[in-house]
């Protein structure tokens, strides 16, 4: 592509709305198009991506609708993570590298996953309404019922997928004075400084807090199901803001209605975002979010900075961060 102005299109920067975002490091590589809504028709993708290089959009915008639309496409760069949802088969198959973003929520993910143990254990909404309401110690004879809080200092936390965001979360479970143990399929020297590593039924015997921060993936899908849960403590903890699929909705919903799990704090559920279909929308001591722990501006930059770099290293002729293997 020596020798002419590269077309840079993002198909659709709705995960950017807030309009707080700098978008210089993309428009100084070369002619930037940014769509702020997603196309309605087959017609308008077409137009929209008609002559560009590179096409950048989230997960779910780069399937094989947008591969069919673009035919001078020579990268496609996803601003998230995970990649389940981009037709990654399909740009191998036409030599198109697809590049994701790495690492860019660490401590952003890892922040959330911990605000939403800090929330079910301390009660905040529920005694920050009981003040309000001049219940300041009637509200305490609540304090062992479905209300009640947790110490989570000498408790044990399970972290199931132990890389860097599982790794972020293992430091401050470690810093509240819990005994981390995590499951990975490989291990390294810097998570051997935060967790004991143990196998995946040990996991779930020892585990007060169970957080999740795998890929999702075959081997993963429904890695918390009806079987493992009955593996797990009585009023064990489970946390969630990794992807739905690594949680069986409906076992976890029975469980949470048996107070097999006590409670459950989910970023992101299966049937997201029709929420109201999926099973735990209506479990009791399920608190869920729409998947915002990736919301922070800080991380939102950091995904387009990546993403510029990941597209200048392309044109260098040493891609990086590619997913589907091809260079």
């Amino acid at each position: 592509m020596t020798g002419k102005k590269v077309k840079i299109c993002v198909v659709n920067s709705t995960v950017f709305g807030q309009g707080d975002m700098d978008w210089s490091s993309l428009e100084s590589i070369g002619e930037l198009k940014v769509y702020n809504s997603r196309w309605k028709n087959d017609g308008e993708l077409r137009e929209r991506v008609a002559d560009a290089d590179i096409v950048l959009g989230n997960n779910s915008d780069l399937g094989p609708d947008v591969l069919a639309a673009c035919e001078n496409l020579k990268l496609m760069c996803t601003f998230a993570t995970g990649y389940d949802l981009v037709d990654t088969e399909g740009a191998a198959k036409r030599g198109i590298p697809v590049c994701n973003v790495p690492s860019y929520g660490t401590a952003s993910v890892a922040q959330y996953a911990i605000a939403l143990l800090l929330q079910i254990c301390g009660q905040l909404p529920y005694y920050s309404e009981q003040a309000r309401l001049g219940r300041w110690y009637d509200c305490w004879t609540d304090c062992a019922g479905e209300h009640r809080m947790v110490e989570l200092a000498g408790k044990t936390m399970g972290i199931i997928g132990f890389g860097s965001i599982g790794q972020a979360v293992g430091r401050i479970a470690k810093a509240l004075g819990m005994n981390v143990i995590a499951y990975n399929r490989s291990q390294c020297e810097e998570g051997r400084a935060i967790a004991e590593y143990v196998s995946l039924d040990e996991l779930f015997a020892r585990s007060d807090v169970v957080s999740l921060h795998a890929p999702l993936n075959a081997g993963t899908k429904h890695i918390v199901n009806a079987d493992s849960i009955a593996k797990m403590k009585d009023g064990v903890i489970i946390i969630n803001n990794g992807r739905g699929g690594l949680v069986d909705s409906a076992a976890l919903a029975e469980a949470l209605r048996s107070g097999k799990v006590w409670a459950a704090g989910l970023d992101v559920v299966e049937r997201e975002p029709d929420v109201k279909s999926d099973p735990l929308y209506n479990a009791p001591r399920c608190l869920i979010t729409p998947h915002v722990s990736w919301l922070p501006r800080e991380a939102r930059q950091r995904e387009l900075d990546i993403t510029a770099e990941n597209i200048r290293a392309f044109l260098e002729g040493h891609p990086k961060n590619v997913v589907n293997g091809v260079k």
